[in-house]
């Protein structure tokens, strides 16, 4: 595989986490292509790390579908499965409707207004083409209700399965547009209204909407 010679190698109190992250990250935006090889022994390397959290991370990746295990054989990036994209996209659109359903009551002004901010460099990014930094953008706002909903549980299935439909949407340059900058409108003002209900459900389609073809 192709090393990054410029990436910073990783703090050695966040080991675990840190390899995990730095891979998965690398994978979601496109870095370590479908069918590369990965070798733990150039990972450790790349990132001035022992292979033992490089093997872990490994391991955290599989689950998530994002590398696949060869017994024997070798560790590689996974193709993008159509199938395996639209179940995560499920799963994500359910636990962000429960997210926002458990937080509107507890958003505060200034919740709203982060998610407002996030919204105009969501905008701003899909003006300029970065689909990069609109996906990041759209993490943030989402993630506030996340936050405030303070359920471990939500954060740690979010956590698994974002990266899957992260991946498939940067690999194939798409966004669903000034359509989710709408709805993100939408969910902010039901939010503000306190409307439950209405902020679950919006919470629910903009993720369900994604593409997933």
């Amino acid at each position: 595989m192709p090393i990054p010679l410029d990436e910073p190698r990783i703090d050695r109190s966040l080991l675990r986490d840190g390899v995990y992250v730095r891979l998965r990250d690398a994978i979601v935006e496109g870095s370590l292509t479908p069918g590369e090889q990965l070798r733990d022994l150039e990972i450790a390397d790349w990132l001035g790390v022992s292979r033992t959290p490089v093997r872990e991370a490994l391991l955290r990746l599989g689950e998530t579908g994002l590398v696949i295990a060869r017994p024997g054989r070798s560790t590689v990036v996974s193709q993008i499965d159509v199938r395996a994209v639209r179940e995560a996209r499920d799963v994500v659109a359910a636990m962000h409707e429960l997210a926002v359903r458990a937080a509107v009551a507890t958003l505060t002004t200034r919740d709203l207004d982060r998610m407002r901010a996030a919204n105009d460099r969501f905008r701003q990014a899909l003006a300029a083409g970065d689909v990069t930094a609109a996906l990041s953008a759209d993490d943030e706002l989402h993630g506030i209700p996340v936050s405030v909903a303070d359920n471990t549980a939500i954060a740690a299935v979010l956590a698994q399965f974002t990266p899957v439909v992260r991946r498939a949407e940067l690999l194939r340059f798409a966004t669903t547009g000034g359509d989710s900058a709408v709805l993100h409108d939408q969910l902010i003002t039901h939010c503000q209204d306190g409307d439950t209900d209405a902020a679950a459900q919006v919470a629910f389609d903009t993720w369900h909407s994604l593409e997933t073809d």
